[in-house]
């Protein structure tokens, strides 16, 4: 019979219902019996003892709420009875002894990717066209008509056929209701174009609606984030278009440039429209410098690389009661796996490391790098206070309904991606990662500000994990979805690409989960591998304005 509840640490005075419960039943979990006051839902919580108001409630080993009113063993926690709350935390001592994972089996591995001359290697190798300013925005649609279909790029739009059939049955004179009832097929065949260039993966448009208008802090972030995506080892060089006047100027832009890359040698095409004058002559010159630099990218091609040259984003989105128990902790393992021979991993979403923060604190090598993460969480947090809102408010109802139901059991769960190994750098938006191990990265929790932030640092590939279903991708980085629960896998098969499910019911451990992943995320970094988002086209990108944005 398999497990119907789980203790996830021993300190927990909660367990997590693993199938629905009913009021009445008796629960029996290691040695101790539980009768249920409330029905409680699969991902849901009840009490393993009794509470007086203000009593704290503990998960994960950490404090993730307080009881508002008397509450006894067996009853459902919610949003009713429980408050959150989170221990403060200090700089306190170094905790970063760290038993590494087995990786004999990964140790003379490696990836088939593109060869950069700063010596990292990507996993793709696109051609990107950039607007300084939301003003070129229409520009790029231009190019992107111009460009994309002709050279072998663009994907078949799936669900046109379903129009002309309706289209058909208007013109025959049916009905509403005969058209609501209608059975219609999409097309799904494959676009067969051949590409031009074999060697480019593809011709990405970053726009955006930033670059003028706001804060010079914006604008000035902006071109650091642009100057992340142009030097990214997933690029082969960029396009940039320019008004001219905007906030964020081109000599910004190659000032972070250089930060990042100070021998930076990638064809880099900058056009400026007021300078050049008539759209057209701009827009001419636009295409031809851009297929010029495709020529070029083309000349590179794929070849083995060690895995420590993989950076892997660690992203979650669309949470719910699993994805803390069996999604997260499996690209945790994930994550030292890849640690322990050399790689970097960057866990972001700094709202959601609320209640975690004493253990990543103390985790990182360094007394400076944990004061950085001090000053990055309580500056961020104090900020949303100041507007009415706090990390307590980052659970979406979506995330509710699920069992997140206070920020610091969504947190404490969240943090798990980032697996047990030291922190050897913190970052600040939209800073590069030139550490290998884990990294933490100050950005929203968003999931496509978050996932945006990471590829700018240097994300090669992602890992996002959700439990309700999200179809968030990357225009250059492949974004691989994870499912906590077979329901949703099974439910969602055509955006998810990975199944964790099975850690909760019984037929994989962590381990055995992470270890599948690693061998997953090197067919992707090979190009074997094509996960939904990138087969979508889902390009999503969407810049962080210094704000408050949870």
């Amino acid at each position: 019979m398999k497990q119907r509840v789980l203790k996830v640490h021993p300190d927990d005075n909660v367990l997590v219902a693993l199938t629905d419960l009913k009021k009445g039943e008796q629960i029996d979990y290691n040695g101790n019996s539980y009768t249920l006051h409330d029905d409680v839902a699969a991902k849901h919580k009840f009490l393993t003892e009794d509470l007086n108001p203000g009593d704290p409630i503990h998960m994960y080993g950490v404090l993730v709420g307080k009881a508002q009113e008397p509450l006894q063993k067996g009853n459902l926690i919610s949003i009713g009875n429980v408050k959150h709350a989170a221990s403060d935390f200090t700089t306190g001592e170094r905790k970063t002894n760290w038993v590494k994972p087995d990786v004999s089996k990964f140790a003379n591995r490696t990836f088939n990717g593109y060869h950069r001359n700063d010596g990292s290697v990507g996993t793709g190798n696109y051609w990107l066209v950039i607007p300084m300013v939301f003003c070129e925005n229409r520009n790029l649609k231009v190019l992107q008509q111009a460009l994309v279909e002709d050279l072998g790029y663009g994907r078949n739009v799936t669900y046109q056929n379903q129009a002309k059939q309706l289209i058909e049955l208007y013109k025959a004179g049916k009905s509403v209701e005969d058209i609501l009832q209608a059975d219609i097929s999409a097309d799904y065949s494959k676009n067969n174009k051949q590409r031009l260039f074999e060697n480019v993966t593809g011709v990405k448009f970053l726009t955006h609606d930033g670059g003028c208008g706001g804060t010079r802090d914006d604008s000035d972030a902006l071109c650091a984030l642009l100057a992340g995506y142009i030097t990214h080892p997933n690029v082969a060089g960029a396009t940039v278009m320019s008004l001219g006047c905007q906030h964020a100027q081109v000599d910004i832009l190659q000032e972070e440039i250089k930060k990042r890359v100070p021998n930076f040698d990638k064809p880099l095409f900058i056009l400026e429209q007021q300078k050049i004058g008539k759209e057209s002559d701009f827009l001419s010159e636009a295409i031809k410098q851009t297929f010029a630099g495709l020529i070029l990218a083309n000349k590179n091609e794929r070849k083995p690389a060690p895995l420590s040259k993989l950076v892997i984003g660690l992203e979650c989105g669309g949470s719910d009661g699993f994805s803390g128990i069996s999604a997260n902790p499996a690209i945790g393992y994930t994550s030292d796996l890849l640690v322990a021979l050399g790689g970097s991993v960057i866990l972001s979403e700094f709202p959601e490391l609320c209640g975690v923060e004493q253990n990543l604190s103390d985790r990182c090598v360094s007394v400076d790098i944990a004061e950085r993460f001090s000053h990055l969480m309580h500056t961020y947090d104090s900020r949303a206070k100041a507007v009415g809102s706090g990390f307590d408010m980052n659970p979406s109802p979506g995330n509710i309904k699920d069992g997140l139901i206070t920020d610091a059991i969504k947190s404490a769960g969240a943090a798990k991606k980032g697996g047990t190994s030291p922190v050897v750098d913190v970052l600040d938006y939209p800073e590069k990662v030139s550490k290998p191990g884990l990294n933490l990265l100050c950005t929203p929790g968003n999931d496509v500000e978050s996932t945006t932030a990471e590829v700018a640092s240097g994300a090669t590939v992602v890992l996002f994990t959700t439990g309700l279903g999200t179809p968030t991708g990357n225009p250059i980085t492949p974004v691989a979805k994870l499912a906590s629960n077979t329901k949703l896998y099974n439910k969602m098969r055509d955006i998810i690409d990975i199944n964790t499910g099975t850690i909760i019911e019984g037929e994989e451990t962590i381990q055995q989960a992470g270890e599948r992943i690693l061998e997953y995320v090197i067919g992707i970094a090979s190009g074997e591998i094509e996960v939904a988002a990138v087969r979508h086209g889902q390009d999503d990108f969407i810049p962080w304005k210094r704000g408050v944005s949870l």
